[in-house]
């Protein structure tokens, strides 16, 4: 499979029908410690807004109520991951994206066939405190040599001008969260992800 190579990472539905009309076609809904009739409503929401402008929506975690909601798509990390029914999420008909940060976690992450392996962080986050220090994107080429031709994702500080080296160093797409949510102008920033991404689309 291929993936775009800008992927949007958000926690609402509210940043999704924001921002994916400006020509976003990959993003992910991640929210955390959120009651389920509201996780419910905000997956639909983000479903009909992908659905009006051709994006691919991935649901983070929440992997039962992804099947049972209908999405096509869902992102796990390594503690998911063990907790999850991945026979279960493929008999639904879903495809499979993976977090991994470690070699002992890739060698998981492939034995589960993913559809995608993300490696981070790449640099320095100020997502959520990282018990792994920052990959390089040395660590980048490594990866894509060990798991092609699944697709891969990069993620952690990046920004669009450490994207030539992302991709450069065999990263198929680059994901990002606060260099757009916590822009002064996440619009315009995502443009600029779009414009700078074009290259490789």
């Amino acid at each position: 499979m291929k993936l775009d190579p800008f992927y949007l990472i958000v926690d609402s539905a509210g940043w999704i029908e924001r921002l994916v009309p400006l020509g976003v076609k990959l993003v992910q809904l991640r929210m955390k410690n959120t009651p389920e009739y509201r996780l419910r409503d905000e997956i639909r929401r983000a479903k009909a807004a992908c659905a009006a402008h051709g994006c691919q929506l991935i649901v983070n975690d929440h992997w039962q109520i992804a099947i049972e909601e209908g999405c096509d798509f869902v992102h796990l990390g390594q503690e998911d991951l063990a907790a999850a029914d991945v026979d279960a999420i493929r008999a639904a008909g879903m495809k499979l994206g993976l977090s991994t940060h470690d070699d002992a976690e890739l060698e998981t992450a492939l034995a589960a066939r993913p559809d995608y392996v993300a490696l981070g962080p790449v640099w320095p986050t100020i997502l959520k405190k990282m018990k792994w220090a920052p990959q390089g994107v040395e660590r980048l080429r490594d990866w894509k040599a060990r798991i092609a031709p699944l697709p891969l994702v990069a993620i952690g500080g990046l920004n669009p001008d450490r994207l030539p080296a992302v991709f450069a160093s065999g990263a198929d797409s680059a994901a990002v969260v606060t260099d757009i949510t916590l822009n002064a102008d996440p619009e315009a920033r995502t443009r600029e992800w779009i414009a700078r991404t074009a290259q490789w689309r």
